[in-house]
């Protein structure tokens, strides 16, 4: 389990290196919901996502000698640009592990940070095995996307940052993928203000959170057929399952059209362009998934990156 203390140590490990991300209000989306609705924007964060926060914390932990030999990170794209920036930044290498239908944009923000690029198949190979022969072979420390207690912890500061701002929190809407960064949000938040409700927003598709939870144990999916491309974990992780299981209030899950019409509204009434994933918390208050009213609701929105050919492909058929 990961603390408070862990996450205020990442906090003063990142600070002057990660954006403090403005929090935002919408009287319109008050209104929709019956609440009062703060949104962290992290899609303005530094690498277009809140991922930066947990790699940096990973990789200035990093012996000289493991810097030397390079790191590795799988990733669809926002915690292979956020290593790619924090290896930039601390003086190693990165090799980034990307499936071979990541999205085109977040590939080239990866190369565009100085990374090399492999690639593999999400639909026939496992990232771990692929990512374990190529650690055997060069010596790689991994940077683990999510199951890990400092990406966790560096994760975390989002919350921490979140709750400075508006500390009278009733509830914490957070994305799920792997669960590292409701892990870290919900360990500072909980730890801040006891009574605050954690809620986790998954896909449909995508909901192996929300049945590991029902389950008490970690439960497998297939790989998970969805627009939120940064949310296709098919299992969480075993140290953010830990954290979760006790921290996590509730899962809900919103369906890829639901995801689309909240990008829509964040575009249309806030002027935020964000990715499918980034989205979903917006879309479970926006359908009602998620009861807050009379609440004072915080909602991450973790990441903006979506090329402009694919944003214009989401919604251009609304």
């Amino acid at each position: 389990m990961i603390e408070l203390d862990d996450v205020q140590a990442a906090a003063r490990v990142l600070d002057g290196v990660v954006h403090r991300t403005p929090v935002l209000t919408s009287r319109t989306l008050d209104g929709i919901v019956g609440a009062e609705v703060h949104l962290k924007a992290e899609c303005l964060q530094r690498g277009g996502a809140f991922k930066l926060r947990g790699a940096y914390t990973k990789i200035s932990s990093l012996s000289e000698e493991a810097r030397r030999r390079g790191v590795l990170a799988y990733s669809s794209g926002n915690h292979a640009q956020a290593v790619a920036i924090a290896a930039g930044l601390l003086g190693t290498t990165a090799t980034i592990l990307m499936p071979e239908d990541a999205p085109a944009a977040k590939v080239d923000a990866t190369r565009g940070y100085g990374a090399e690029i492999l690639r593999y198949d999400r639909w026939t190979e496992r990232r771990d095995d692929v990512g374990g022969l190529l650690i055997e072979e060069h010596g790689f420390e991994l940077v683990h996307p999510y199951d890990d207690p400092l990406v966790m912890a560096g994760q975390g500061t989002t919350a921490l940052e979140l709750l400075d701002e508006v500390p009278e929190l009733d509830l914490l809407v957070v994305p799920v993928g792997g669960g590292g960064l409701i892990a870290g949000c919900s360990t500072a938040a909980k730890a801040l203000r006891p009574e605050i409700r954690v809620v986790g927003v998954e896909p449909d598709a995508g909901d192996d959170t929300r049945r590991s939870l029902a389950a008490g144990e970690r439960v497998r999916i297939e790989v998970p057929h969805t627009i939120a491309d940064g949310l296709q974990a098919d299992e969480p992780g075993a140290r953010t399952f830990e954290v979760n299981r006790v921290r996590v209030d509730e899962v809900v899950t919103v369906s890829d059209a639901e995801i689309v019409d909240a990008m829509a509204f964040l575009f249309d009434r806030l002027k935020l362009v964000t990715e499918p994933s980034g989205a979903v918390g917006v879309a479970a208050l926006l359908t009602g998934r998620i009861q807050a009213k009379g609440a004072r609701v915080g909602v991450v929105v973790t990441g903006g990156n979506v090329g402009v050919a694919r944003f214009v492909e989401l919604l251009g058929g609304r």
